[in-house]
């Protein structure tokens, strides 16, 4: 099973959800293959129901698979561990405090695991309480250059920088990008990513000198009606890929 994530010339792998395995599988062809597709385990009543399922998806579009928190929901960090156990994924999404745990259960380091830290509204820093614990206390602020070593110390792969709200927090986002290039670290921009700034949040990374980035683009480009993923957004963020590298 393939646990290595297609990046655009080594550079780009978009991240985006699927509600369907029809959807997954044109996802997987529109993005030509350079894709992630998001699976949220909150979306599960069980372990077994979400590893049943998934091991469907997996099938079909080359274990493509990027399994979810769901909003990024601290409670659902060990659900998503345990899922992550049974199928492999290519890649995990977990909460700071979960990175380390999520590393030994899989027994492998090939799986991409994130770990999430948010802004905390200081350029050079980030929040790391992201835990079922920690986010419900007082926020632990830590330097963004500590945060990465301490993921690093984990056995994480790269940083998920959440929730970003698009561009508002630009000056954060900027130095969280200088940080990972500095420190070989990939990073995972997420939250109000839509089309019309993928291209300049992803090319903020680039310049800095980052080289993996894996942009999350979640309901700015879900179709309401029908819960899926549109083709046709995700061919254009595939353009603006090439474009960019």
């Amino acid at each position: 099973m393939n646990l290595k994530a297609n990046f655009y010339r080594d550079k780009i792998c978009l991240n985006v959800l699927s509600n369907s395995i029809g959807n997954a599988k044109e996802i997987f062809e529109a993005a030509e293959g350079h894709v992630l597709v998001g699976l949220l385990s909150k979306k599960y009543e069980t372990v077994e129901e979400a590893v049943s399922d998934i091991r469907i998806y997996a099938e079909e579009i080359d274990n493509a698979i990027s399994v979810g928190l769901g909003g990024g929901d601290p409670n659902q960090w060990r659900m998503v561990a345990e899922i992550s156990k049974e199928v492999n994924p290519q890649h995990i999404n977990q909460v700071f405090t979960g990175v380390g745990y999520t590393r030994g259960l899989i027994g492998q380091h090939d799986t991409i695991i994130n770990g999430l830290v948010s802004p905390c509204g200081k350029a050079g820093f980030v929040k790391i309480s992201t835990g079922p614990l920690s986010s419900s206390e007082e926020s632990g602020v830590v330097p963004v250059k500590t945060a990465i070593q301490m993921l690093k110390d984990m056995g994480c792969s790269s940083i998920k920088y959440f929730p970003m709200e698009g561009l508002k927090n630009r000056g954060e986002y900027e130095e969280v990008c200088r940080a990972c290039a500095e420190l070989d670290f990939m990073l995972e921009p997420t939250g109000g990513i839509d089309l019309n700034n993928f291209e300049e949040i992803v090319k903020i990374a680039l310049d800095a000198g980052v080289k993996k980035v894996i942009p999350h683009v979640y309901s700015s480009i879900v179709d309401k009606d029908t819960g899926d993923t549109r083709i046709s957004d995700v061919k254009i963020l595939l353009d603006m890929m090439k474009k960019l590298v």
